[in-house]
C-alpha cells in the first residue's frame, strides 16, 4: 500500500472505544513514530496555546480560573452538533498543520497519528486504518477507562457512523479479541505497507 520511495504515512482512527490507541501503540512497537491529535488538541486549547483565546470567547462558560475545562466543553458541544462543528473548524486546521509539521520532522522515518475522528483532517498521502469493535465493546472499554456511559454515548451519537468510517477507510482492523490477536493486525498491517 506503500508508494514506493516515499515515507510511510499511516492515519489509525475509529470511534471512543475501538481500540485506535493500543492499534497505534502496537505499531509504535514496529517501529513507527506516534503522534497522538488529542495531546496536541489538548495542548492548543492551554493557556496560551493557539486555540485558547477563540475558543474561551465562544464558550465562556467552560472557562475556569483561565484554564479552559475540557470536560465541560465536551459535555456542551458532543451535546450540540452545530457547536461541535465550531470547535472544529476553531480546532481541526491547527492540529492537522501541528502533525504534519511533526511528521516532516520525522523524515524518511514511518510515521503513525492516531486521530479520533475520520481520518480525513491530513489529505493526501496517508494509509487511513479504522480500528472498529461493536457499540456495546466500546461501551464497557470507555466505560472502565473511567467515562461515563452518558459521556461515552454523547460522544457516539456525535461521531461519525459505521457507513462513514468505511467510506473513509483503506484498512479495517476488526477488535473484538486478544491483544495478541490485535497485535498480530498490527504485523499483518506493517507487513502490508512495507516500511523500509
Amino acid at each position: 500500500m506503500a508508494v514506493s520511495g516515499n515515507p510511510v504515512r499511516v492515519v489509525v482512527f475509529g470511534g471512543i472505544g475501538s481500540g485506535k490507541s493500543t492499534f497505534a501503540e502496537l505499531l509504535g512497537r514496529l517501529g513507527a513514530t506516534v503522534i497522538e491529535a488529542d495531546r496536541i488538541g489538548h495542548a492548543i486549547l492551554r493557556p496560551g496555546g493557539p486555540a485558547a483565546d477563540a475558543v474561551a470567547r465562544r464558550w465562556p462558560a467552560v472557562v475556569v480560573d483561565g484554564v479552559i475545562d475540557r470536560g465541560a466543553l465536551a459535555a456542551v458541544v458532543f451535546a450540540d452538533r452545530e457547536q461541535l462543528a465550531e470547535l472544529e473548524d476553531l480546532t481541526h486546521p491547527l492540529i492537522a498543520a501541528e502533525i504534519r509539521r511533526l511528521a516532516a520532522a520525522a523524515g524518511s522515518d514511518p510515521v503513525v497519528v492516531e486521530l479520533p475522528l475520520v481520518g480525513d483532517i491530513l489529505g493526501e498521502g496517508w494509509i487511513r486504518v479504522l480500528v472498529e469493535a461493536p457499540r456495546d465493546v466500546r461501551v464497557e472499554r470507555a466505560v472502565a477507562r473511567g467515562a461515563s456511559a452518558e459521556d461515552v454515548a454523547a460522544r457516539m451519537d456525535a461521531q461519525p457512523g459505521d457507513e462513514e468510517w468505511h467510506a473513509a477507510a483503506d484498512w479495517v482492523v476488526p477488535n473484538v479479541g486478544s491483544l495478541a490477536e490485535l497485535a498480530a493486525a498490527a504485523a499483518e498491517l506493517w507487513t502490508a505497507i512495507g516500511p523500509s
